[in-house]
């Protein structure tokens, strides 16, 4: 079934009309008009649906026609994926401000997909596409813009924009939980995820993968970012329970990176300390490449480094080009 709601200026009506549309079963195709609309808190997307908005306007695929803009004030995603065979394209999004904290990355985003921390063991959620989709919270640094988190696999990102924030894409581990000191196990880790032609521009970072495998990253554009990417194991890496892929298959390859942050463009770290007890634990990563990518920027601390690689046996680098200007990053620039 197709939904075309009417939408107004009333963020409360707004939000009630799409979530009521949204918790209809089976899940259909939910279609947004033109326009920026307000909504007074996120939505949760449930298995099954399509959300598409208008068509968008410009060359080169230009900037969505269709807003959806939160007011909300209670840290959920704009929109939340929490089922199976979702797909989202052409359309924006603009987060409210968010203050979520260290261990809110799936708080305040405009998309979250999947979870940090579960109440009780969960199922997988899988088969999720986004597509053509701009985020915009360009005076904004404390709170991620897209989040894959936990029990997640198979999932495509492809023609994404996103201005400010904190990090544009956060990849991360899951557990079932109400924090770190109380997870006993399985975890979650995203997999079989590929992201393509990624656009990060005046954020904190542009993305990072955290104790992930079979993950592909190619053709990003990372501006005027403090750092770029960093790969990752994750802190309380001793709280892992029978995953035993973690940190196979990684490429990130046709990245640049016009970086201006204190001390570094990439980190590639092999190690974690737990926040519970203080234990180091290290990852080997195997099959692991990042390759092809150009790092343009000086930092700014006393010291730093373009790269900087921290006990990551596993990982290979190749055809990586460091320059200290700025100048223009990537054919991916010009259509940001």
């Amino acid at each position: 079934m197709i939904h075309r709601p009417v939408l107004s200026a009333d963020a409360a009506r707004n939000r009630r009309v799409l979530q009521e549309a949204l918790d209809t079963a089976p899940g259909g195709k939910l279609e947004l008009p033109p326009g920026i609309h307000p909504i007074d808190d996120g939505l949760r997307v449930p298995t099954g649906w399509t959300i598409r908005g208008g068509e968008t306007t410009g060359a080169n695929g230009g900037a969505p026609a269709s807003w959806l803009a939160s007011t909300g004030t209670t840290g959920r995603p704009v929109l939340h994926v929490l089922g199976s065979d979702v797909s989202i394209s052409d359309l924006g999004l603009r987060p409210p401000p968010a203050d979520p904290g260290e261990h809110g990355g799936d708080r305040g985003t405009a998309i979250t997909i999947g979870e940090y921390l579960y109440a009780a063991p969960p199922s997988w959620l899988a088969r999720v596409d986004v597509r053509r989709v701009h985020v915009s919270r360009p005076t904004e640094r404390h709170a991620n813009c897209i989040a894959v988190m936990g029990a997640v696999r198979d999932v495509t990102l492809h023609d994404i924009t996103v201005r400010g924030g904190s990090t544009g894409l956060a990849v991360h581990w899951g557990a079932v939980g109400t924090d770190v000191s109380t997870i006993a196990g399985p975890t979650y880790h995203p997999h079989r995820l590929t992201v393509t032609d990624l656009r990060v521009r005046d954020a904190v970072e542009g993305f990072y993968l955290s104790s992930v495998h079979d993950v592909r990253v190619t053709g990003a554009c990372l501006r005027d970012v403090e750092m770029g990417f960093r790969l990752l194991p994750g802190d309380n890496t001793d709280r892992f329970v029978a995953v035993p892929d973690i940190g196979a298959r990684i490429e990130i390859a046709d990245v640049c990176v016009r970086w201006h942050g204190p001390r570094y463009a990439v980190r590639i770290a092999g190690w974690g300390r737990s926040e519970v007890d203080g234990v180091v634990s290290l990852l080997r990563y195997t099959d692991t490449v990042i390759r092809d990518c150009r790092l343009a920027g000086v930092g700014g601390a006393d010291s730093w480094s373009p790269i900087v690689v921290e006990r990551a046996a596993g990982v290979q680098l190749r055809d990586i080009s460091v320059d200290s200007a700025a100048d223009d990053c990537c054919a991916l620039d010009a259509r940001a």
